[in-house]
């Protein structure tokens, strides 16, 4: 995206600097919680941890999409120390960069985000799986118990990806382990927290803020656009890096974080139009609605509802990014005859 000024039309700056102090902000409000507040304020030094793996995984999608430099490895590294524990950066990118192929967003196969399962595979889950997955397509439900479902789905994806040869997945674990190396004993022996409540309060919690945002990013629509959420405000806003806009954020990806209110303000009943007016004025509308009533059915309503003849199925990727969805792991069963 270039602006004009003059005669001369001027691209991206080459630093993004809003981004980069966010960057350092939260990366020190994380230590500051740990190392000041943990000794003498505990439970105000978990609410603080919760807000920061957030907000980090809010930074790393803001990073994967080329911000705030132009160098891919400069962007990584700012986000690289991965004290939300699970999803090391690069699949993380390499996930969510394949969601962003609106024409295929919410296709069980296609669309790594996707909270739908294709309907021949969901009539072979046991009940129990299906329970599971129509309680978290609930708010409440996707809020406490999402964080496991979608762990569990990405963990073992990725554990059978590594298992069955895969160089570049290796990589990215390898390097997301050299960061735990790094986070883990500031944590344990630096903050003195056990590592267990960091596992099931900052790392869970952080997770689920974040479900707050994704809980309802995309549904179901014959056309693309109006596959894809406007929460038009919310406190949460800062937090999601403004997010909430989603649709705007899919129409323009490389568009930084802060400048998405405006090109929303600027544009409001034309974005309204584009997704059909798929819309909510803030996230306790929706928590309103669907705080215990599933949103979604768990088959997707459309798309995959038989085998496809000829296609040889593997285990599906379901590995999520921070951003999208989770599932538990499935058994990839060859077409019916």
């Amino acid at each position: 995206m270039t602006r004009k000024k003059g005669n001369r039309h001027v691209g991206p700056p080459a630093i993004e600097w809003p981004t980069i102090f966010l960057i350092i902000a939260c990366y020190a409000a994380w230590a500051g919680a740990g190392f000041l507040l943990w000794p003498e304020w505990p439970l105000a030094s978990l609410a603080v941890l919760i807000l920061t793996v957030a907000m980090q995984s809010s930074l790393m999608h803001e990073c994967l999409h080329g911000h705030p430099t132009r160098n891919a490895v400069v962007n990584e590294a700012l986000v690289g120390l991965p004290i939300g524990l699970v999803y090391p950066y690069r699949r993380f990118k390499a996930l969510h960069l394949r969601h962003h192929a609106d024409e295929r967003l919410t296709d069980p196969f296609e669309d790594p985000e996707s909270y739908y399962r294709a309907l021949w595979q969901y009539e072979e889950l046991p009940r129990m799986v299906r329970f599971m997955l129509a309680v978290n397509n609930t708010m409440i439900g996707r809020f406490f118990f999402g964080p496991l479902i979608t762990n569990a789905g990405f963990i073992s994806s990725e554990v059978k990806l590594m298992l069955d040869g895969d160089r570049v997945v290796r990589k990215a674990w390898l390097l997301h382990c050299l960061g735990l190396a790094v986070v883990l004993p500031i944590v344990v022996y630096g903050f003195g927290m056990p590592i267990w409540l960091y596992v099931l309060v900052p790392a869970w919690f952080g997770q689920s803020i974040i479900s707050i945002r994704t809980f309802a990013e995309h549904q179901w629509s014959e056309r693309p656009d109006g596959r894809t959420i406007i929460v038009e405000r919310s406190p949460l806003s800062i937090l999601f890096l403004n997010n909430n806009l989603h649709l705007v954020h899919h129409k323009m990806p490389t568009v930084p974080w802060y400048r998405l209110p405006a090109l929303f303000r600027s544009r409001r009943e034309e974005w309204l139009k584009m997704n059909g007016g798929y819309a909510y004025p803030n996230y306790f509308a929706l928590l309103t609605d669907f705080a215990f009533k599933a949103k979604e059915p768990v088959p997707h309503p459309v798309l995959r509802r038989t085998p496809e003849q000829g296609r040889a199925f593997r285990p599906r990727v379901l590995g999520r990014s921070f951003t999208g969805g989770g599932t538990v792991p499935v058994p990839a069963k060859p077409p019916k005859e």
